[in-house]
């Protein structure tokens, strides 16, 4: 019982110990907490303090740099008025001196004008002195100052030009002398520097075969291989006793050349007939096409000349197989175009354009169709309408002086192609004069409508024409020989007789398929 009551006593005794401790513990907190609350105080004040003071600084601070500012603002406006007053003080000046000026002027014009005044009262005194001389004169002379005028202006013409027509004959003379030495000094330098082979075309030409038993394989039967051929090609082709040999005649060399290499390629392969004639001969016309449009580009290489024009090349080939009087026409247009080029070399013109137009200065005699006008003429057309330049157009059309020469290009192919025709050996007039007119009676049978082909053979002493079937009957072809025979006698000038021959020719023509 005791033990609890003590056990009580002593419970009793903590609590309230601790009762005790609490309130002792709780009111010493209180005052630390006052302390802690006076220090924060304390220093919060100090805090204000200092930030009052920063916030004065820092506004002081400001200030005294906005009133910095306003300065520098109120002294850039007063330089800025003080300029305006210099400006102002300058322009008050200006303004004086220009009104001093004007002043200035105003009295030197008076005075002008004053002087001016004078002179005209002066001139006007002379004028007055001068109509009093000239009616003087004029009554001393007894001729009018105006008529004396005109007879002295005429006496110093007429002097003026007797000089001057002295010292023009003086310079004319000399001029000749000079130029007519230097021409010559050109051409003989020009003519020595090019050098150039003569060609004698001859109207025949030679077939050569390994023996005499092919010519009989050529003649054919009852001649109809050689009359085929004959027909084709427009060439005679003469079988005689010459050993080894048939010959080929026409005048026009592509027809020879034509009939020499039919002849080659069907005496190599065997085959001879009509049928096996014509299909070589179309081939051969192809080929021989091909082999002139090869020389013409193998000329043009050959001269340094670019930019031709395809027909144009064409045309330079075909001159391989043309002659002009017996001179290859391939040979003297070359000749010509170097004798140019050297000979404007020597005066300082265009060497490549000069060479350019002797090469093409006779390209009017190359078409087959040449209508009736010069072959200068024809050239000059045919170059214009392949877009060559004026000066070579003009020089090809002028070398025989069928229009007015308008560049030295001109007298210079003149000049080259008189050098080429005159050297020794190199024309044969009466070749051409026989050339001319085979091709005038192949001409006037052409002009007959339904006429396919005319040659003309045996030195022009036989005349064939081949007409279409379909156009040209039997009866038609007998009138047709007589009105040719009857033209040929009124029309043309001629040895012998000339025999014409119509043929007509029908063929049934199947393929089987």
């Amino acid at each position: 019982m005791d033990k609890i009551i003590l056990g009580v006593i002593g419970a009793g005794g903590l609590i309230l110990g601790a009762l005790i401790t609490f309130i002792i513990v709780k009111m010493a907190n209180k005052g630390k907490a006052a302390g802690i609350i006076k220090d924060a105080e304390a220093k919060g004040d100090v805090i204000i303090k200092e930030k009052n003071l920063l916030a004065k600084e820092k506004f002081l601070q400001l200030k005294a740099e906005h009133e910095k500012a306003i300065n520098e603002k109120n002294q850039g406006i007063q330089q800025a008025e003080n300029r305006i007053k210099q400006k102002e003080q300058s322009l008050s000046q200006k303004q004086e001196q220009v009104q001093r000026k004007d002043a200035e002027l105003d009295k030197v014009r008076e005075s002008l004008t004053h002087q001016l005044d004078l002179l005209n009262a002066k001139q006007a005194d002379v004028e007055k002195f001068h109509r009093r001389q000239v009616e003087q004169l004029e009554a001393l002379s007894g001729m009018k100052a105006e008529d004396a005028k005109a007879q002295l202006v005429e006496s110093l013409k007429a002097e003026a030009r007797t000089q001057a027509m002295s010292h023009i004959k003086d310079i004319v003379e000399e001029s000749k002398i000079s130029a007519n030495m230097e021409a010559k000094k050109v051409v003989i330098q020009t003519i020595q520097r090019v050098a150039t082979e003569h060609a004698i075309e001859n109207s025949v030409s030679i077939f050569n075969i390994e023996n005499d038993e092919i010519k009989g394989r050529i003649i054919g039967r009852e001649g109809r291989n050689i009359r085929a051929l004959e027909a084709a090609t427009g060439i005679e082709i003469i079988v005689d006793d010459t050993p080894e040999a048939i010959i080929l005649s026409g005048f026009d060399p592509v027809r020879r050349e034509i009939a020499r290499l039919s002849l080659h390629q069907l005496v190599t392969d065997g085959r001879i007939h009509p049928a096996r004639i014509e299909e070589v001969v179309e081939k051969v016309k192809k080929q021989i096409e091909e082999e002139i449009i090869e020389i013409g580009k193998r000329t043009t290489i050959d001269l340094g000349i670019h930019g031709l024009h395809p027909e144009l090349i064409r045309m330079v080939g075909r001159m391989k197989y043309r002659s002009s009087y017996g001179q290859n026409l391939l040979q003297h247009s070359r000749e010509v175009a170097n004798l140019c080029a050297t000979m404007a070399a020597e005066l300082g013109l265009n060497v490549k354009m000069a060479k350019r137009a002797g090469l093409l200065h006779d390209i009017g005699k190359v078409p087959d169709d040449s209508p009736e006008v010069p072959h200068a003429i024809l050239g000059m057309q045919l170059a214009e309408k392949y877009k060559e330049k004026p000066e070579v157009c003009n020089a090809i059309g002028a070398h025989h002086d069928e229009i007015e020469m308008t560049t030295l290009l001109s007298p210079i192919v003149q000049v080259c192609d008189a050098i080429s025709g005159a050297r020794p050996g190199a024309r044969r007039e009466v070749v051409e004069q026989y050339i001319k007119r085979l091709k005038d009676l192949e001409a006037l049978a052409m002009s007959y409508p339904g006429v396919d082909k005319t040659y003309a053979i045996q030195a022009g002493r036989e005349l064939r024409v081949l007409v279409s079937s379909d156009k040209v009957t039997d009866k038609d072809a007998e009138t047709l020989s007589f009105d040719i025979s009857q033209r040929i006698q009124t029309e043309m000038t001629y040895p012998g007789q000339v025999k014409v021959t119509v043929i007509r020719e029908t063929r049934a023509v199947n393929y089987a398929k």
